[in-house]
């Protein structure tokens, strides 16, 4: 088997949103979408991630363990900046941190099971040959 795809539950009211950030402000691509759910691939990635609608009440408590994560020179900024345009649309969204090299946005209204992670690049450098 090879990896495809990670899929995340988003609340269907705040779906748009969350689709037009990943796009607008990550440059995601939609791949495809159906009356639930739509794929996404960033330029240059070999995993997709899908979006799925779901209308569930509950709230993962501790969904900061399960993120969509990401690399950057600057992740407490980059989230900053997310949230900021998240708060734009409406959205409350908050920034947290792990720790001093990695970071992570909740919209706890939106994102079910997930937040969204940035971390410094060398915390991806890996001694394994792939």
């Amino acid at each position: 088997m090879r990896f495809n795809h990670i899929a995340n539950r988003v609340n269907p009211g705040h779906f748009q949103t969350v689709v037009d950030m990943f796009v607008k402000q990550l440059g995601f691509v939609e791949l495809r979408r159906t009356n639930r759910a739509v794929w996404l691939r960033q330029p240059g990635a070999n995993v997709d991630l899908q979006l799925s609608g779901s209308d569930t009440g509950h709230r993962d408590q501790d969904r900061e363990r399960s993120q969509i994560s990401f690399l950057s020179g600057t992740p407490e900024a980059d989230l900053n900046r997310l949230a900021a345009w998240l708060a734009a649309r409406g959205l409350r969204a908050h920034v947290g941190a792990y720790s001093g090299r990695e970071f992570y946005l909740d919209a706890p209204e939106a994102f079910v099971d997930f937040v969204v992670e940035a971390m410094l690049p060398e915390l991806a450098a890996y001694d394994v040959v792939a």
